[in-house]
């Protein structure tokens, strides 16, 4: 797990898993925590099981999600505890976002290059978690996260945000219609988001697309303080060399869809501490 010391400092359990440290194999190897990859289930339980006991909860505290590429918000508490986490007809319905104002209720969302968010208030108790690909960014999945944080009493100026590792600008190439998809959502102003892909081996129209950079926009323009915006400086598609010329991100640290398919996915996941007693 990569956790964000930030958050942990102000009572908020906040992290992404890693695709090490489970019990899966071939593609999906190893600690794949998505039902509906193709992996076997019985796996993928085990595999979830570990990430409860790492937070010192149990799988049936958390919340998952139905994930469809949209702008779909679900405030969840305590009687949402367990949706999806056994099993796949029971997560929370075709939603891209979820929001909790219930300390010890854990959010996860899964992802395998797409941009995982983590959104918390902890001075108001109130946290979100995020599924941002293009089709989510540029419906506006991570300011309605924002908007529905602040009907629950969150403030702009108080959030901090958490961006997790994703899909490089230098590997996600994208065609006409998502750049303008992306122009029309950004009122024509994508600069540090979109460009054009120059390279000799891409098509005349291809563009590359920073979901990263797009979501932190999207975030700050909200309200929330670029100094409270923290990323993961990690992609998932893409190997880059740390100091020793090892490669420690991309494909060999994290599912990537587009590195290969099938594969599994890993997830965001934050709660807010229970307190002692409770």
């Amino acid at each position: 797990m990569l956790a964000w010391p930030s958050l942990d400092a102000l009572g908020v359990d906040a992290f992404v898993t890693t695709r090490h440290g489970g019990v899966s194999a071939g593609p999906y190897a190893t600690l794949n925590l998505g039902l509906h990859v193709g992996d076997n289930p019985a796996d993928v339980l085990v595999n979830r099981r570990r990430v409860a006991a790492a937070l010192d909860a149990d799988l049936g505290d958390f919340v998952f999600a139905s994930q469809v590429h949209g702008r779909r918000v679900a405030v969840v508490s305590a009687a949402d505890r367990g949706h999806g986490a056994l099993r796949l007809d029971d997560a929370v319905a075709s939603t891209d976002a979820l929001v909790t104002a219930d300390p010890g209720t854990v959010l996860a969302i899964l992802v395998a290059d797409c941009v995982p968010i983590i959104l918390a208030d902890p001075q108001a108790g109130v946290l979100a978690c995020v599924h941002a690909g293009w089709r989510g960014t540029v419906a506006g999945v991570t300011g309605a996260a924002l908007h529905a944080m602040q009907a629950l009493g969150a403030r702009p100026e108080r959030i901090r945000a958490a961006i997790g590792p994703a899909v490089a600008a230098d590997r996600y190439q994208v065609g006409p219609e998502v750049a303008a998809a992306a122009d029309r959502f950004f009122g024509g102003n994508t600069g540090g988001i979109m460009r054009p892909d120059g390279s000799r081996s891409s098509p005349a129209g291809r563009w590359l697309f920073d979901l990263p950079a797009a979501n932190r926009r999207v975030i700050r323009e909200t309200g929330v303080p670029d100094g409270q915006i923290y990323g993961s400086g990690l992609s998932t598609a893409s190997q880059i060399p740390d100091s020793r010329g090892m490669n420690i991100q991309g494909p060999e640290l994290f599912f990537s869809d587009r590195a290969a398919r099938p594969c599994g996915r890993f997830a965001a996941v934050v709660r807010l501490r229970p307190r002692e007693g409770t």
